[in-house]
């Protein structure tokens, strides 16, 4: 890959990343698109694609000099490993770019619910002063001293156990490898021992990967092993949860409420239940998106633009 190749592609709908890659010096020539139809006209000449929503399989053919496709967020679902590998194409993810985003996301999702701000905020809107509560189980409540299950304790389920820590949570995580010295959990149960786990949580946080293994992992059976007065938090991928089992579970009382960023189609539809359930947060897939994203992508992208050159491991390797 040289300085003389074809452009850069950066493909984003609303990120801001050629402000973000002049802002680094800009290092080589780009071109950046904010549709599909200005991608397709764009990636004909590509050797580097940073994309994500605005991936799409056929791109594939439009692009005969595609070398490296650095994806804008931490998850690669939507990308055709398979078809790339057989083009020599590498792809990277930005693993590591929204770790503090998403895990303090997790954490206000657990906070608004257990604090009734949803509630307070209805209220405020109505210029409604509630009054004191007299039954104990109907007031607001706390953190500190109930049990958080991670699901997935890559990098951004390790920070939401550390901050769960941090708030005198008791946490247990779901993983493959046993408990090592240094996880900030109080122990490690395998995926086989799944519903063993959320037998014990207060609040349930996924934090896992899109898989075969982990679709539908939160299924109406595992909702039905969690505790009635259990949080279900999901800053993974829509799909690790089956969103009809959990809407009847929320509708019927058989957990207690959820905070969800991301759903199986996106954005969520108008008639979806989950916008008018009363016990449930709804955010727009917006966990890792602030105002420091497209400085942490493009870093990434021009490190791993020169480890290419160097003929170094990428950062974040997929394919």
């Amino acid at each position: 890959m040289t300085a003389s190749s074809s452009p850069i592609v950066l493909a984003h709908a609303a990120y801001r990343l050629g402000d973000a890659y002049r802002a680094a010096g800009a290092p080589e020539p780009f071109v950046e698109a904010r549709d599909v139809a200005a991608l397709e006209e764009a990636v004909a000449g590509a050797e580097v694609l940073v994309v994500s929503g605005l991936w799409r399989h056929s791109l594939l053919e439009r692009a005969p000099r595609l070398r490296f496709v650095q994806s804008v967020s931490a998850g690669t679902d939507q990308f055709p490993k398979e078809a790339l590998r057989e083009r020599g194409i590498r792809l990277a993810s930005a693993q590591g770019g929204n770790e503090r985003a998403v895990a303090e996301h997790a954490l206000a999702l657990m906070l608004g619910l257990t604090r009734r701000l949803p509630e307070a905020l209805r209220n405020q809107a109505a210029a409604t002063w509630r009054p004191m509560i007299a039954d104990p189980a109907s007031r607001e409540q706390e953190l500190g001293g109930r049990t958080l299950l991670v699901i997935g304790l890559g990098r951004i389920g390790t920070r939401i156990a550390r901050l769960g820590q941090a708030f005198d949570m008791r946490v247990i995580g779901l993983r493959r490898r046993p408990l090592e010295a240094g996880d900030p959990v109080e122990a490690v149960f395998p995926p086989d021992r799944l519903h063993e786990a959320l037998t014990e949580a207060d609040v349930v946080a996924l934090a896992c990967p899109l898989t075969p293994e982990t679709e539908h992992l939160i299924d109406a059976a595992a909702l039905g092993a969690m505790k009635p007065g259990a949080l279900l938090i999901n800053v993974a991928r829509g799909r690790v949860v089956d969103q009809d089992a959990l809407a009847r579970a929320l509708t019927e009382g058989r957990i207690a409420g959820a905070g969800l960023d991301c759903f199986r189609e996106e954005p969520l539809p108008a008639d979806a239940p989950f916008w008018g359930m009363p016990n449930v947060i709804v955010t727009p897939h917006s966990a890792g998106e602030t105002g420091l994203y497209e400085g942490r992508v493009i870093a990434l992208l021009i490190e791993n633009l020169g480890r290419l050159r160097r003929g170094e491991e990428l950062v974040n390797p997929v394919v």
